[in-house]
């Protein structure tokens, strides 16, 4: 499989590619309006990143922006919320929790073509690549503390206190999770996976029993948030999965991204624990632990399922990319393969453990 340089393909700005255009002069007449302080003139580039739910940095003499947007066409069912995204960032920027300053939402589509919303710019490093080339050992274990840190304290919020008591039903979470991601990987299906067919049949019978319901992050790793200059989170980004959960899922995904050096899935995926720095798969296991007095005896069907989850999504987003709904987005070609790939370790995961 080809890799690309994810530092390089997803780093900085580029000109708003044509199936994601937008009009800066209605949106700058929009927030004129709507937006205390908003003064142009405004420029609208596109971030490389940001994929699912394109995102645009907004320039104005005074203050940057980012602006995010369901993509245009047509689109799965409960998919690319941008209106749950601006509520729950809303919601933890009250309680100091590191998210972008919430700006406005908007669900008119006249004025960009598809709802969206607007937030402040948050200045700091992204490290597309998760092994963090060119950092020092000290660096990455700082990076380590500062997601563990962060990850620990979201779960540590009572959702009705905070606001968010509506913001899912909670119970049931990784049921409820296996059932719509079965659909959306069933819509947007391109290939037929044996694994995949055997998860789908494997995990609705076989969900471990949840503790408190918590906010769920659902794709925590390194590239979904901004880092200061000595290592602390500056901001979590990409709210687009969160709900009221289990948050165990949380975790086993973060298990999922976490690479051993070893480990046969280094082929597929790079993550901190190849790198010097980062602590192994255990030991950030239990630094987790020990912020936590829940049971993780089952945590390798977390595991399973979140390497089933990411191959859902990748299955969606290679649907679009497919279909020409990603304008020239590259590197795409490769998430057809790994979707197969992450099927099969998924059931590797349970296979291993003895209860697949």
């Amino acid at each position: 499989m080809q890799r690309i340089d994810r530092q390089d393909a997803f780093t900085g700005t580029k000109e708003v590619t044509a199936p994601l255009r937008i009009d800066p002069a209605r949106l700058e007449s929009y927030l004129k309006r709507e937006v205390t302080g908003f003064a142009g003139p405004l420029t609208v580039r596109q971030f490389k990143g940001g994929q699912s739910n394109p995102t645009y940095l907004l320039e104005t003499p005074s203050r940057r922006y980012v602006l995010r947007r369901k993509p245009p066409g047509k689109l799965l069912p409960s998919a690319h919320a941008v209106d749950r995204e601006f509520k729950v960032i809303s919601a933890l920027h009250a309680q100091g929790f590191p998210v972008a300053d919430p700006v406005i939402y908007c669900a008119d589509e006249g004025i960009a073509g598809t709802a969206f919303y607007v937030m402040g710019f948050v200045d700091g490093r992204v490290f597309w690549n998760p092994e963090m080339p060119g950092s020092f050992p000290s660096e990455r274990a700082s990076v380590y503390d500062a997601m563990n840190a962060t990850i620990a304290r979201l779960h540590s919020l009572d959702p009705a206190k905070i606001g968010l008591s509506d913001f899912g039903r909670g119970e049931n979470y990784v049921a409820r999770q296996v059932d719509r991601w079965s659909k959306q990987y069933r819509a947007s299906e391109t290939q037929n996976i044996d694994a995949m067919e055997r998860l789908i049949e494997w995990l609705p019978a076989h969900i471990p029993p949840a503790g408190p319901v918590r906010l769920v992050h659902g794709d925590y790793r390194l590239d979904n948030m901004i880092l200061t200059p000595r290592g602390e989170v500056a901001a979590v980004v990409d709210w687009e999965l969160c709900t009221l959960g289990d948050p165990l899922a949380d975790l086993g995904l973060l298990v999922v991204y976490w690479t051993e050096r070893d480990d046969s899935q280094a082929a597929l995926l790079t993550a901190p624990t190849t790198a010097s720095g980062f602590p192994s798969r255990k030991e950030m296991i239990a630094r987790y632990a020990a912020t936590s007095d829940r049971d993780l005896s089952a945590l390798d069907v977390y595991v399973a399922f979140g390497y089933w989850k990411l191959a859902c999504i990748l299955e969606g987003v290679y649907a679009r990319y497919a279909a020409g709904a990603m304008g020239d987005a590259t590197g795409f070609e490769a998430f057809e393969a790994q979707v197969a790939a992450l099927a099969r370790l998924a059931a590797g995961t349970l296979d291993r453990a003895g209860i697949g």
